[in-house]
Order: structure tokens, then sequence, then C-alpha cells
């Protein structure tokens, strides 16, 4: 039995009804794993205050949430279609542009004139395979235009949608996902449970940060991160942003693959936001934004986010000099 039936049906018979991720439980399971022990250590996580408990999804959630599974998995599927060809090709000297399109448009030419290098068996292997690949796209755009046909029926989709960077398939999967939000207390959770903030490995007095932890619902983080190399590749219109400041210099001073990710955690925080409050993102609220930016850099100066190299580089220096006076002493 799945959870989400059987926390549905409990509920219906009027139990309080908890699931939380088997990561939380597993530290409480002492020795060997047995049924016995796992239920001792679900009860124990359970009680626990700090554990965070995974809310029921509806039918609708999950219905929508097996039609962005459904997609991914035909959106696999044609690119290993795609990649087959390619290698094919490969074997008999035939290089061709990376990309779909170059692809798709080639095909019918090397397959008419390059009978020199392709026996017959081969061409008709790679007419089979490129009938597969039309079979997939026709799939892939139904269940996508059905996944557009419930984001605008959705008012939470169409509230998402006013976000930057955040179309039909990014605001139904955050639906799907995550429902209205109430799961998280702000936005800083629920991109931290994307996966879209560093892995922290601090010690003593020591901030130690890595890659990002990865962690969450990894369809969802590569959504977030799509819709941020989109914005990315604008740069004429950042300034239209109520974060184009922020972007602008972010831009100067970071790789373009952390810009992509730290513009994909503020997308998500401001998704939640959108989602959760029920704001919608307009060019009003904009405006009224940039000018209480502009108004707080006039009297505090930059962000903390934009000075926090320059107090990173003040903590070190201090830190070198306590230990040259320690080493004096």
């Amino acid at each position: 039995m799945a959870t989400h039936y059987v926390a549905r049906e409990l509920l219906a018979l009027g139990h309080d009804v908890r699931q939380i991720p088997p990561a939380y439980a597993k530290p409480f399971r002492q020795g060997h794993k047995n049924d016995f022990r796992d239920a001792y250590a679900i009860a124990e996580a359970v009680l626990r205050p700090s554990t965070r408990c995974v809310p029921v999804k509806t039918d609708d959630q999950l219905d929508l949430q097996a039609l962005h599974r459904v997609r991914s998995r035909l959106v696999g599927q044609r690119t290993a279609v795609i990649n087959q060809i390619r290698s094919f090709l490969l074997e008999r000297g035939i290089a061709i542009r990376q990309g779909p399109r170059f692809l798709r448009q080639r095909l019918p030419e090397i397959l008419a004139k390059r009978i020199d290098v392709l026996s017959p068996r081969m061409i008709a292997i790679i007419e089979d395979l490129s009938g597969d690949w039309r079979r997939i796209d026709e799939r892939v755009e139904r269940v996508t235009e059905e996944i557009e046909q419930l984001a605008q029926g959705s008012e939470s989709c169409r509230q998402l949608m006013t976000v930057p960077g955040i179309g039909p398939l990014i605001a139904s999967a955050m639906v799907a996902a995550i429902a209205n939000g109430a799961a998280f207390a702000k936005g800083r959770d629920f991109a931290a449970w994307l996966g879209l903030v560093p892995k922290q490995m601090s010690t003593g007095d020591r901030t130690i940060l890595g890659h990002i932890s990865k962690r969450g619902n990894r369809y969802l983080r590569t959504l977030f991160i799509q819709g941020a190399r989109v914005i990315l590749l604008r740069p004429a219109n950042w300034a239209r942003h109520s974060f184009g400041l922020w972007l602008t210099a972010a831009a100067k001073r970071l790789h373009h693959n952390v810009l992509a990710t730290a513009l994909a955690n503020k997308l998500a925080r401001i998704a939640w936001t959108v989602l959760a409050q029920r704001r919608i993102t307009t060019r009003a609220s904009y405006h009224r934004q940039r000018k209480s930016f502009e108004r707080s850099i006039a009297l505090n100066g930059l962000p903390r986010s934009a000075s926090r190299i320059e107090e990173m580089e003040k903590r070190s220096r201090r830190r070198i000099r306590d230990l040259e006076n320690l080493l004096a002493f």
C-alpha cells in the first residue's frame, strides 16, 4: 500500500496521521534491521518535536505529479533514442552538430544520400528509431498540453506564473509537490528542501560551506535551475525584475553556474512566498520593491549578501592577527 493512500484512509477514520521521511527515522534504529525495530524507530522519531512530517497529498496532487513523472520518463526515452541514432552515425563516420534540432534537419538528407557508408540494414534501423522519436515527440506534446491546461485552471499555478522564469511546468510541479507550501515556515526552508543551499561541514567556530546539498525533489530543483538559466540568457531584461540590481551585482563576482544556482534559490524563495501568502508579482509591486531597495542602499550601503566577502576577509585577518599575538606571547 502506498503511504498517501493509507494516510488518507486513516484520516477518514479519525486518526492523527503523520508521515516522516525514512532518513529521519533511520538514526533511531538500534541494532539490526527488522520490522519491530523499524516501527520503534518511527515511533521514536515522530515523538521528537523537531521532526518535520510530510503532508498528505490529495488525489489531484497525485494526478498532477503522475503527469510530470510520465513526461520526465518520455523525455528521457527521447534523449536515449537521439543518442542512439547519433552513436550509430558516428560509427559510420558521420558527425552532426550538438542539439536535436540539427539532427532532425540533417537526418532525411543523410539517409537519402549517404548510402556509400550506410548499409541498407543500418538505414532501416535508423528509420525505425526516427519513427520512435516522432511518436515520443507526439506523446510529450500531449502530456505537456494537458499539464498546461491544468496549470491555467489552477489559481495557485496562475499566481506562481507571475514570477519571472516560472511557467506552467514549474508552477504545476511545485503545486503537486508542496500544495500551498504550509509544510515550510519560510522560503529559506523550501530552498533548503530543494537542495539549493551549500552543504555545511562546519566545526568549532569555522563555517565551511561546500557544494549544494542536492537534497529533496531532484526534478523540481532541475526545473528551477533551468528557469534561472533562461533569465540569465537575457541580461537586457534583468532591470525589469525586482531582483535586477542584485543579479547585476552578483554577475560581476560569481561564476555563471554559481550564479544560476543562486538565482534558482532566490526564485524558489519568491515562489514559496507567492504560493503561501497568495501574492502576485506585478509591475507596480516591482517598482515599489525597487524604490525601497534603492533607498536602503542609499541609507545603509550594500546589503549583507553583497558585502559577505568583505566580512569574511576581515574575519580571516582578525584570526591571523590573534594567532600572531598568541605566538608572540
